[in-house]
């Protein structure tokens, strides 16, 4: 796919629904070619489908993050096809939520390998294009369970909280190279994800947000698409709680 010379490549994970969704198509209104990454391909085909009939740039791959091998293949593959690689949007995730004395070997290491060490593996093939051109965003989607814990939410917990330290060593690592690393950590925010919570939690939650009520996917996407701007360049290390003052001290 022919690019202008100037135009940047954005990579969204986890971007056939949701927060990766919605994110996808701001990158795309502001002007990035966007590849939306996920493993079902006619979710991300109907993603590229509406962004370019909003009059914007987007392709797809699919891949299963938490097969390490094949992500840092396919990212690999990306930079080699556009030339470039400048921004990362690593959204993928997943639960497997329960209390942690019934908590099995397995459902810890699944979490654990979609929501983390994916953003590892994606964040390491995507620096080196990104080194290559001198600039570069990165921003990790952790939650504010990542910032306080959470009830039943070990492995999920863990994996977030893991994520803001690879965030904020990747930036101290590549703040030389112009490249900036953030994390945005969403409070309950009406996802697929949430949708099938029981109405008491969902009651619970909208006691504990100030602003008493959830978030939507569009409001998580500005935080991520101003953190991956130009504009945003003196911003790196940071965790924003986009929570409805959810965590505020």
């Amino acid at each position: 796919m022919a690019l202008s010379s100037v135009q940047r490549v954005a990579l969204v994970t986890g971007a056939s629904r949701g927060i990766g969704a919605e994110t996808a198509r701001l990158l795309a209104k502001q002007g990035r070619h966007v590849v939306v990454m996920g493993r079902n391909a006619k979710s991300l085909e109907e993603v590229c489908g509406e962004i370019r009939g909003d009059g914007g740039s987007a392709s797809y791959k699919t891949c299963d993050v938490s097969d390490g091998a094949a992500l840092n293949d396919a990212i690999e593959q990306i930079a080699e096809e556009f030339k470039r690689l400048d921004i990362l949007i690593n959204n993928a995730g997943m639960t497997k939520d329960g209390l942690i004395l019934r908590m099995t070997d397995e459902q810890f290491d699944q979490v654990i390998a979609v929501n983390l060490r994916s953003a590892f593996v994606a964040c390491r093939a995507a620096l080196r294009p990104m080194m290559r051109g001198k600039w570069g965003r990165i921003v990790n989607i952790g939650s504010v369970a990542g910032l306080v814990g959470n009830f039943g939410q070990a492995n999920y917990a863990a994996a977030k909280a893991g994520l803001l330290g690879l965030t904020k060593s990747i930036a101290k690592e590549m703040a030389s190279k112009n490249i900036t690393a953030n994390l945005v950590a969403p409070g309950f925010t009406d996802t697929e994800m949430t949708c099938h919570l029981p109405q008491q939690v969902k009651d619970y939650a909208i006691r504990v947000t100030p602003l008493g009520r959830f978030g939507q996917p569009k409001e998580i996407a500005a935080a991520v698409a101003f953190l991956a701007s130009d504009e945003a360049g003196f911003i790196t290390g940071q965790a924003l709680a986009a929570d409805g003052g959810m965590t505020m001290c």
